[in-house]
């Protein structure tokens, strides 16, 4: 029986890039846009296209009751990718930036997800990816916001991962590093007169979104997924340096 899959934020990088590698393997994808032009996209292009904000809570009730009705009632996979950026010191952060900032990366996953588990535990199997980050890992000045909102959502994927050990259903964190895709063009600068920019050796360490969805199809197909899937040089010696260098000197490291 062919096997389905959501993926959300689907209309570029990492997520149209797994939802077509994901459909050449064979697998149903219901790809997940917020506008309405790009769901119609993802049907011409062979998908099963849903709309979905997430930062709209009767968004999501729609989406996972459509979901639930296309699937009969069985999901498999669940890779909650669509995210995006607040960027800026965190005293130019406004409460509504913030709440919305955490209403797309976080508030909209964790309603998802939960609407969802009841067309996977009867089941007793599944996988649920999570894209999390570098910044997951370590928060760097200008980007407190969004660091806070994948924070959250690492600590948030343990949490659930645990709670689920004995159902079937495997939990796994996405950490990217510098990912060419359009992240960067769909941030909200908090002050366009000092935008947060990514260092210029960056480029030099910056993988395509192939790079992530090798790690996606690990965590989805493999039967014993990993934890945590750290993806480019960048996150593999900050999660290193993290463990082994006491916070004061990590601090003047990510000032730099």
């Amino acid at each position: 029986m062919q096997k389905s899959i959501l993926i959300t934020g689907c209309s570029s990088g990492i997520g149209l890039a797994s939802a077509q590698a994901l459909r050449d393997r064979g697998w149903r994808v219901l790809a997940a846009c917020r506008r309405p032009e790009d769901v119609a996209r993802m049907n011409a292009q062979g998908f099963t296209g849903i709309e979905l904000d997430l930062d709209a809570p009767e968004s999501v009730a729609r989406a996972a009751a459509r979901v639930i009705e296309l699937t009969n009632n069985r999901l498999y996979g669940l890779f909650n990718n669509a995210g995006y950026g607040v960027y800026g010191p965190l005293v130019n952060v406004s409460r509504q930036q913030m709440e919305q900032q955490f209403a797309t990366n976080f508030f909209g996953a964790h309603q998802l997800t939960l609407l969802l588990l009841p067309a996977m535990l009867p089941h007793r199997e599944g996988r649920i990816i999570m894209t999390s980050s570098v910044m997951g890992l370590v928060s760097t000045p200008g980007r407190g916001a969004y660091a806070a909102s994948k924070y959250a959502l690492e600590a948030w994927s343990d949490a659930l991962r645990m709670e689920l050990r004995h159902s079937g259903i495997r939990v796994s964190l996405i950490e990217p590093g510098p990912i060419h895709t359009r992240f960067s063009e769909n941030v909200d600068q908090t002050r366009s007169d000092r935008p947060v920019e990514n260092p210029g050796i960056a480029a030099r360490f910056t993988l395509g979104p192939q790079a992530v969805v090798a790690k996606v199809r690990h965590a989805l197909e493999s039967p014993r997924p990993r934890l945590r899937y750290p993806v480019t040089l960048v996150t593999h010696v900050v999660g290193a340096l993290k463990r082994l260098l006491p916070a004061r000197l990590m601090d003047k490291i990510l000032q730099a």
